[in-house]
């Protein structure tokens, strides 16, 4: 199993607010609620570091980007696909 760097492994209770609606349908088809949660707050961090850490190093892409149009790939003549 992959070690999740988002993951302590330890639980802490918290309070949320939710729409009742929202709370009932989930309820009656058997969702976990806070695993529901625990996973969309996972994505939405990840989503998150994802963009931080593009645009943290956008200069680095974009120079990279450009050394490849420039010069191609390296040892791109040596590709077999």
């Amino acid at each position: 199993m992959k070690h999740d760097p988002l993951s302590s492994g330890k639980r802490k209770a918290v309070n949320i607010s939710l729409d009742t609606g929202i709370v009932a349908f989930a309820r009656e088809a058997g969702l976990n609620l806070s695993q529901v949660c625990e996973a969309a707050i996972r994505e939405a961090t990840r989503k998150e570091m994802t963009r931080r850490w593009q645009e943290e190093n956008r200069e680095r892409i974009d120079a990279w980007n450009a050394w490849i149009d420039e010069h191609g790939l390296p040892l791109a003549e040596y590709r077999q696909f």
